[in-house]
């Protein structure tokens, strides 16, 4: 059971035991939410072999993405306004419910139904551990612990594609759903005995009108963003109606927030310049690390040969270096209190990381691709946790759900714009090339799906050559613009102002301190 007194959580002092055990029941809710997609990739073959639906297939990742982003700065605000330990327990059940009810889909229509459910619940697993660790370690000494979410988002994405493969293979693709239950019952039990909160009282009632508004506008987002250039060309009447949909929305959802009185994303929060400048890093660290994760092992597999079922240990340099840096950012942290060196280096890092990957061709081995990788996965490393950390600094206790839930809703969205665009980019440039090679309509024949290393071996030699230089121009363009659109995150860095975190003691005692965006200092939540 965790003891914190008042006087410990204001002054920064959390026994490490007490927390570790807090934090071991929070990762496992946190590897929930990530580890599901991860495995739910490698089975969905399987899947639509005995569902059918294929038509539909895009829509069992859509509608838990859309789900989740949707409800993830809701889950935020309830959390602030009733408690973040009865939401986030609510969060988990409802996860559970989707899982249990997918397993037991009968078709494809249900199986995409129940995806929502369980994206539902999602939504509130990451804003709960972020916003439920922002409650209890002062961001002064919440650095120690970062190497512990860095290493869950690795294990997910490294484990996630082998345990969702096996599991397929030997048990069934429905126990790829099944497998949460028991995940979850454990996490349900450690945060239920150990992680004991003060309740909360609203103020006000839920602003349902906001909640809406900015619902739509996020459905219509990710759906431009999923549909253009791939369902629908960029220039018709059905994207061009989303786009509508979305700009009126958010122009609404702004207006809305200025009158309610408790707001569902309170835009006072965005007068903090760190907290702006943390979100739009956060967007751009998402849109690299999904088109990073999406395209690597595309290539390995394509030009390399690599085997498409250990796709997940083809990322392991990046996520190994983005690990590592993590960790050890975070100790720097804490012993120092400075960070704002952190994002500036991330940046850097970053734009020449996707720059080298951009630079990769059919020569390239894998060694030398390994290299490129460790340093992308060095920059989002210096950038993953630090973007919460300080966005979370930058806003009063009171709103820290709602500073995690916007941050987590950017990264988000980042990601799905970075997955659009590379994605539009790269089919682009891999149809020219081999068109270019082969002619218009040998490369449709050829090109028409992606093909792995099995595949590619029984291609005529002439069509294997095309096809593995079309992919290498395709990844080529793809990380270029990634790299110019990283660019912009590196100079966003420079304007980060290094505002003594919350629990630093004196070293926050020089005229600095008294800054306008350090936040009225209040004691932290006190767990019994």
């Amino acid at each position: 059971m965790v003891e914190m007194t008042k006087t410990a959580a204001a002054s920064g002092e959390v026994k490490p035991r007490s927390v570790r055990v807090v934090l071991m029941a929070l990762m496992i809710a946190m590897l929930l939410a990530m580890l599901d997609n991860m495995i739910i990739g490698t089975a969905m073959p399987t899947i639509v072999g005995e569902l059918g639906g294929l038509e539909h297939l895009s829509w069992v990742v859509t509608a838990y993405t859309l789900a989740t982003a949707a409800s993830t700065p809701i889950w935020g605000k309830i959390g602030d306004m009733y408690g973040r330990k009865g939401s986030f327990l609510t969060s988990i059940v409802i996860f559970l419910i989707g899982s249990a009810l997918s397993g037991m889909a009968q078709d494809m229509g249900q199986l995409i139904g129940f995806r929502a459910i369980q994206g539902l619940g999602a939504g509130g697993l990451m804003v709960g551990v972020m916003a439920i660790i922002g409650d209890l370690i002062p961001p002064r000494e919440r650095g120690k612990y970062q190497g512990m979410m860095a290493g869950v988002m690795a294990l997910a994405m490294i484990g996630g594609p082998l345990v969702g493969g096996t599991i397929t293979d030997h048990m069934g693709w429905r126990w790829s759903f099944y497998i949460n239950l028991p995940l979850g019952a454990v996490a349900l039990a450690m945060v239920t005995a150990v992680l004991h909160l003060p309740k909360k009282k609203a103020q006000g009632k839920i602003d349902y009108l906001g909640a809406a508004l900015l619902t739509v506008a996020i459905t219509s987002t990710v759906l431009v963003t999923t549909w253009g250039g791939t369902e629908y060309a960029w220039g018709s009447a059905e994207v061009i109606g989303l786009i509508a949909v979305g700009v009126v929305s958010i122009a609404a959802f702004l207006f809305a927030e200025t009158k309610a009185v408790e707001p569902v994303m309170p835009l006072h929060i965005f007068r903090s310049r760190n907290f702006t400048l943390m979100s739009v890093i956060g967007f751009l660290v998402g849109f690299a690390m999904f088109g990073g994760v999406l395209y690597l092992p595309l290539f390995q597999q394509a030009v390399q040969g690599a085997s498409a079922t250990n796709s997940g240990l083809l990322l392991l340099p990046m996520l190994l270096s983005m690990m590592v840096v993590s960790l050890v950012a975070g100790r720097i942290t804490t012993s120092s209190g400075k960070y704002k060196m952190f994002p500036i280096i991330g940046g850097a890092l970053m734009v020449v990381g996707l720059f080298l990957l951009a630079t990769m061709d059919t020569g390239t081995s894998r060694l030398v691709s390994g290299v490129y990788m460790a340093v992308l996965g060095a920059g989002l490393g210096f950038l993953m946790q630090i973007t919460m950390l300080v966005a979370q600094n930058s806003v009063e206790m009171k709103d820290m759900g709602v500073a995690s839930s916007s941050a987590t809703l950017f990264r988000t969205l980042g990601g799905s714009f970075g997955v659009a665009l590379m994605g539009s980019l790269f089919t682009s440039q891999v149809t020219q090339t081999m068109s270019d090679r082969l002619g218009p309509q040998a490369a449709h024949a050829a090109g028409s799906a992606q093909l792995d290393a099995a595949s590619l071996a029984k291609l005529p030699e002439a069509v294997r050559d095309a096809y593995q230089h079309a992919v290498a121009a395709g990844t080529h363009s793809a990380f270029l613009l990634g790299a110019g659109i990283a660019v912009l995150g590196f100079l966003a860095a420079w304007f980060v102002k290094e505002v003594p975190l919350r629990g630093a003691g004196p070293a926050g005692g020089s005229g600095e301190a008294a800054d306008k965006e350090t936040p009225a200092p209040q004691a932290a939540p006190v767990a019994h």
